[in-house]
């Protein structure tokens, strides 16, 4: 077999390996510096979108040539295998909003409903490049989920998996936007994926006309500082900043994180359930009352979180949310009878 057929041979079995692995999208790239997600990137950082050197996420502003170039974070990567999880679990239903508001309790982001996302992607990416450092005869590089300065979403549509839509999220056809995001950055030669050049979201602007906050005031762009998920999962403390404070009453009953853009996309009809049961929601995660997470010391917090997401943030930050959530939810009560 020539050098062609073999590259050709091993990029078809690796991503075969990693659809076996439970992966259920896979794509290919080439390692190299993203030119026009750095435009962008840049402008977005300069127009202090992310919050600027005083808001939650700082980092956003460091290692910003690691950030566009793989191969600073992996000398000597020559390819990116990316691939998509998803995490949609149908039970229990998501309340409304307004149900949320009427029965005291908080509502939590989809993608935190069941284990730690980085924990079970890096160990299927941990297995898939052990795969792959045995079928090419020995392979460099590192499993990337969502902890270093990785430009996952871009790495996604350059190796075909969708597109970025207008909520900012990653689209896919057959998985919606449910679906969390990992690369392997690997010295391996590998066959890349055409691009994902398409955009599907069209005339539709049903993300951006939801968003309670107009974090999303024009397609494809998010002020962070205005985002639900910003201020209830990137803040710390047991106080908001001002403009959190302002903005706290559109919070609704969100309490971590927030999925409205992405429940409005017509898209997620066709989103697929997780066949991974450690991403099916705990009861005492997607359905606490209001006042549990108020009342919360740091060890019953530390006990139910276990392998959750939802430790990322402090039992000073939960219960900092659910006294706002409690809030609007009197609020509603009072509005609603």
């Amino acid at each position: 077999m020539t050098a062609s057929g073999v590259r050709s041979c091993l990029s078809r079995e690796v991503k075969a390996q990693a659809l076996r692995l439970g992966f259920d999208l896979v794509g290919i790239a080439r390692a190299e510096r993203l030119d026009a997600e750095a435009r962008r990137l840049e402008a977005w950082l300069d127009a202090g979108r992310h919050g600027g050197e005083a808001g939650a996420m700082p980092w956003m502003d460091q290692n910003f040539d690691k950030r566009i170039d793989p191969r600073e974070l992996v000398p000597g990567a020559k390819s990116v295998v990316s691939v998509a999880h998803t995490y949609l679990a149908h039970a229990p239903e998501p309340l409304a909003d307004a149900d949320a508001l009427a029965r005291g309790v908080g509502k939590v982001s989809r993608y935190a409903w069941g284990d730690d996302y980085h924990d079970v992607l890096k160990e299927k990416l941990a297995e898939l490049f052990d795969w792959l450092d045995t079928a090419s005869g020995g392979a460099g590089g590192r499993a990337f989920v969502d902890s270093a300065p990785v430009m996952d979403k871009a790495w996604a549509q350059r190796a075909g998996i969708g597109w970025i839509g207008k909520n900012t999220n990653l689209l896919t056809r057959s998985h919606g936007s449910f679906v969390f995001l990992g690369e392997l950055i690997v010295d391996v030669d590998l066959e890349p994926d055409d691009p994902f050049a398409a955009d599907h979201c069209g005339s539709c602007t049903r993300c951006l006309d939801a968003c309670p906050t107009d974090a999303l005031d024009q397609p494809y762009q998010i002020d962070a500082t205005r985002c639900i998920s910003y201020h209830t999962i990137e803040q710390r403390g047991a106080a908001w900043p001002p403009q959190a404070q302002e903005l706290a009453k559109e919070f609704g009953p969100w309490i971590f994180g927030c999925d409205i853009c992405q429940d409005v996309c017509p898209w997620n009809k066709f989103a697929r359930e997780t066949r991974d049961a450690r991403f099916q929601a705990r009861p005492e995660v997607a359905e606490t009352p209001l006042a549990t997470w108020q009342e919360m010391d740091l060890e019953a917090f530390r006990q139910r979180l276990r392998k959750s997401p939802l430790k990322r943030t402090t039992p000073e930050g939960m219960a900092r949310n659910a006294a706002n959530a409690e809030a609007n939810a009197r609020r509603w009560r009072e509005q609603n009878g």
